[in-house]
């Protein structure tokens, strides 16, 4: 029983270790997952008009530049970009990478597929949580959210 126990701390241990934003510093220049470029890349405005005018729930390959405002703070798995709605909503594609808090702030290209579409209020406290957020302010999540989602292939630093 105690070899059990003892195994199952030290997978515990190893899981939070692992389960952190990397600590790398987000220079200009810096890649996270593929490598990309900021060749035709558009603004977020763009992006919103792009949308507007496709059909319901169709994606969309796009380049985008923004301004980061959050990272997840369990493991740099998404971030939000600046939008004249709020903030945007990018997902580091099927969490084959993660992105550094020192990426708040810093202008970036998204390399990805964009699509609006209709966000939980469980996904949206799930998120909260894993942006710090107050008890009380995960709580006052009530309804869910319809908005810009980017499944991103890369991350390139400005």
């Amino acid at each position: 029983m105690k070899k059990v126990f003892a195994l199952l701390v030290a997978i515990s241990a190893y899981v939070v270790s692992i389960a952190q934003p990397p600590k790398v510093p987000a220079e200009p220049g810096s890649t996270f997952g593929q490598k990309i470029t900021a060749d035709k890349a558009i603004s977020v405005e763009q992006l919103q008009n792009l949308l507007g005018k496709g059909e319901a729930n169709s994606k969309v390959d796009v380049k985008i530049k923004g301004v980061v405002t959050d990272v997840c703070t369990m493991e740099g798995c998404w971030i939000k970009v600046q939008s004249p709605g709020g903030k945007m909503m990018v997902k580091m594609k099927d969490h084959k990478f993660t992105v550094p808090l020192a990426l708040i702030g810093k202008t970036v290209v998204i390399d990805g597929a964009a699509e609006e579409k209709i966000t939980s209020v469980e996904q949206l406290r799930h998120y909260a949580e894993d942006a710090g957020k107050s008890k009380e302010e995960i709580a006052a999540i009530k309804d869910p959210k319809k908005e810009i989602v980017i499944d991103a292939k890369g991350v390139l630093v400005l």
